[in-house]
């Protein structure tokens, strides 16, 4: 099982209803798209690559209304189609959903994360 970093289960949507601000949470992970995009044809790996952002989101923070950031699609499209990054750093951002009529009370979009976000270090010496 996976917990969320409050302590309750958040899966697709469904979680503590009482925590208020403290719902709005944001992760940074590193997706190795090169071992995803393996054997996949050369003009389908950028859709894929987005697919797999997608998905990986998707299994990581448990909820189906995942975001696409332009930055972040710019990025995975910066050297073409075939050329996608090997890997590539994501900020996941849990964002509250003000529409009425909306099947999740919260989305996840996904950014492209340039530099450490609390000024961290990347820990492979940059």
């Amino acid at each position: 099982r996976v917990f969320d970093s409050l302590g309750s289960r958040d899966e697709f949507g469904r979680g503590d209803k009482k925590r208020g601000q403290s719902d709005l949470v944001t992760r940074e992970y590193t997706i190795h798209l090169h071992k995803l995009l393996h054997g996949q044809t050369f003009k389908k790996r950028a859709p894929r690559a987005i697919r797999e952002v997608k998905k990986f989101a998707t299994k990581a923070m448990f909820t189906k209304d995942v975001r696409v950031d332009t930055k972040l699609n710019k990025a995975l499209w910066a050297t073409g189609v075939r050329n996608v990054p090997k890997r590539i750093r994501v900020r996941l951002s849990r964002k509250r959903n003000d529409d009425e009529e909306v099947r999740y009370a919260q989305y996840y979009i996904s950014t492209h994360a340039t530099k450490p976000h609390h000024g961290g270090d990347w820990g492979d010496g940059r």
